[in-house]
């Protein structure tokens, strides 16, 4: 009796568990693009000087200089998307400061940025960049495929 009565429980809580992993595994997933409410418009500005560039003609510093300005305008957006990390470490001996350090970085990668002027200014090059988070949004939905669940059919 005692045997057949843990045979019974045994069977039960196997079918209970069967039956509970099945209805988990069986279902099917649609997913919807979550899309934002708004879109910003970010700009930055590079200046690069013309006169300093390691040439010795003065076209190709005019273009090293227009390169450099398109991506310090680029670094300027980074540091608005991305933020900019700063490290300080300063030395004190005797009370008075012996050494002070500070480094700045910035690391990350703009997609859709479209020059919007890029023009000298005397001896300095001026690029001007705008990035619209419209863009960014659908250059990455194109890619991530960023969604959500829309419906869950259990079968």
């Amino acid at each position: 009796m005692k045997n057949t009565l843990i045979k019974i429980l045994f069977t039960t809580v196997s079918l209970l568990a069967i039956s509970a992993c099945s209805s988990v595994l069986d279902k099917h997933v649609q997913w919807q693009a979550v899309e934002p409410k708004a879109y910003p418009i970010i700009r930055g500005i590079g200046y690069a000087p013309i006169s300093l560039q390691k040439s010795k003609h003065e076209t190709q510093r005019m273009l090293m200089a227009i390169k450099a300005s398109k991506i310090a305008a680029y670094v300027e957006l980074a540091e608005q998307v991305y933020g900019q990390q700063v490290n300080s470490k300063t030395t004190m001996a005797d009370m008075l400061i012996s050494n002070q350090q500070l480094a700045a970085s910035v690391q990350g990668l703009i997609r859709g940025a479209k020059v919007v002027k890029s023009y000298p200014v005397g001896d300095t090059y001026t690029t001007e960049l705008q990035l619209d988070f419209k863009d960014v949004y659908e250059i990455y939905q194109a890619s991530l495929n960023r969604k959500e669940i829309k419906d869950v059919k259990y079968f």
